[in-house]
């Protein structure tokens, strides 16, 4: 009859254990830095799109799909984000209990074991009283070290120092410093975005238009551009262009000042860049008019939606519509004419007329809006128009940013005491002997050994300065 051995009980899998693993943690760093590396090869949002125009459209509709031209807002990369920061905390809550009990544990402060085997130079010999050698160790410790424990017996005297008991907790630092920069990428990718808008010289705006989705999303405040200047080379380059903002929350200026390149203005969270400027037309325009039978000019400084009489007081006209580029012909502008009897004329005019009519010749004969002499007896002609400049500029929000910066600073800090500080514990044993007392000195150290014994042979020396005297 065989009889079964002792049933084996295995531990079931569990989430805790999972995300506890170590080589989780391998795992997930090294698909970051993998999909990273997609992301630095593959332009993201708008570098993608002059990209996707050189690529098939099938392969244009994988990487959309698999949201590879905008990765870091990706469902899938933070998810992985995610995976990372509560693979952190399981593994910081499980291990934390142990680096706990070592904080708190005090060695006993009479330990013998330390001063075994202890080298000839951790030791010498006094002829003076045991009292007075004693008393003179525990001076120098409690100069030397905020708390010193002491312990007498019948032949020795016991001293027990310690530091860096708080460096049990550097690596805990790291981790939570790591999940305050992650918090904050996963914020600024949640709840932050990018936008852009431009606003002429003089004038004010409220919204911006997101870059991905070019919906308009309004601000909690309005920003006014009161001033763009803009200097030059001699080779005509741009030298320094700026901005002088004004932010008007709740009916009030609450801030205003320069914005230049390289020297972004925050207000409430948002962030505005110096991107890009240029010229729009203005309200006023020059025109001439001449007529056929005698010749007549007239020159008149019209204003936008201001009507002003014709010269032999046929009507009134009024430029309606100003245009920079109309038609891909440059500046034009619309000109409706209302005459005192018959039909209103509608013209378009150019200030390109002759260029036009050399690239196009009979055009304006052709199509009669385009035809400056369509209300006789005049020919109107455009001389000139004012332009004014407008700032373009780059808005942003990121409110996981204060964590990211954080972040920084604690990770420093927690590599600085996990790498360069160590848990240190120091015993100094005064004996008693026939003639005089016998001090040992004895160590021990969470790492960097050879620190410990730099700070063993100091203290070693200042022991015997204070007592080994002739």
């Amino acid at each position: 009859m065989v009889q079964n051995g002792p049933e084996v009980r295995k531990h079931p899998f569990s989430l805790w254990s999972a995300f506890s693993s170590i080589r989780l943690t391998l795992f997930l760093l090294i698909l970051i830095a993998i999909t990273s590396i997609f992301g630095t090869l593959i332009p993201q949002q708008e570098s993608a799109m002059r990209v996707a125009e050189n690529l098939s459209p099938t392969l244009v509709r994988l990487l959309d799909a698999l949201n590879l031209f905008d990765m870091y807002h990706s469902w899938w990369f933070r998810l992985i984000i995610g995976a990372l920061a509560v693979n952190l905390i399981v593994c910081s809550l499980d291990r934390f209990p142990s680096s706990l009990k070592r904080f708190r544990s005090s060695p006993k402060t009479d330990r013998e074991k330390p001063f075994e085997n202890l080298p000839p130079e951790r030791s010498f010999a006094l002829k003076q009283a045991f009292e007075p050698v004693s008393d003179a160790v525990g001076d120098l410790l409690r100069s030397k070290f905020r708390k010193v424990e002491r312990k007498e017996k019948e032949k020795a005297a016991f001293f027990f120092v310690e530091k860096g008991r708080f460096t049990h907790f550097g690596v805990y630092l790291v981790h939570f410093s790591v999940l305050l920069i992650l918090l904050g990428g996963i914020a600024g990718s949640l709840f932050g975005f990018q936008a852009f808008v431009n606003i002429p010289e003089g004038e004010g705006v409220d919204k911006v238009t997101l870059r991905k989705s070019r919906v308009a999303k309004p601000l909690p405040f309005s920003v006014r551009c009161d001033k763009f200047t803009v200097e030059f080379y001699p080779n005509g380059t741009p030298k320094e262009y700026r901005s002088d903002l004004v932010f008007v929350a709740n009916g009030e200026v609450a801030f205003q000042g320069p914005l230049r390149v390289n020297h972004p203005v925050t207000f409430q969270g948002i962030t505005f860049y110096q991107s890009t400027y240029g010229t729009i037309p203005g309200n006023k325009v020059r025109l001439s008019l001449k007529t056929r039978d005698n010749g007549r000019n007239a020159v008149v400084e019209a204003e936008v939606n201001k009507p002003f009489p014709l010269p032999g007081q046929e009507g009134e006209a009024a430029v309606t519509a100003i245009r920079s580029d109309f038609m891909r012909m440059g500046p034009a502008v619309h000109l409706e004419i209302r005459p005192a009897s018959g039909e209103e004329t509608q013209i378009w005019l150019f200030k390109n007329h002759a260029m036009i009519e050399q690239r196009f010749p009979g055009i304006f004969e052709t199509f009669p809006k385009l035809n400056p002499a369509s209300f006789k007896p005049y020919t109107f002609f455009l001389e000139s128009m004012d332009s004014r400049h407008y700032t373009g500029l780059q808005v942003s929000r990121d409110p996981g940013v204060p964590l990211v910066w954080a972040g920084f600073v604690i990770i420093i800090i927690g590599l600085f005491i996990t790498f360069f500080l160590s848990h240190r514990m120091i015993w100094v044993r005064v004996s008693r002997v026939e003639d005089g007392a016998t001090i040992d000195l004895a160590g021990m150290s969470s790492k960097n050994e050879v620190g410990l014994e730099r700070e063993m042979d100091k203290l070693m020396v200042q022991v015997r300065n204070k007592l080994d005297k002739p």
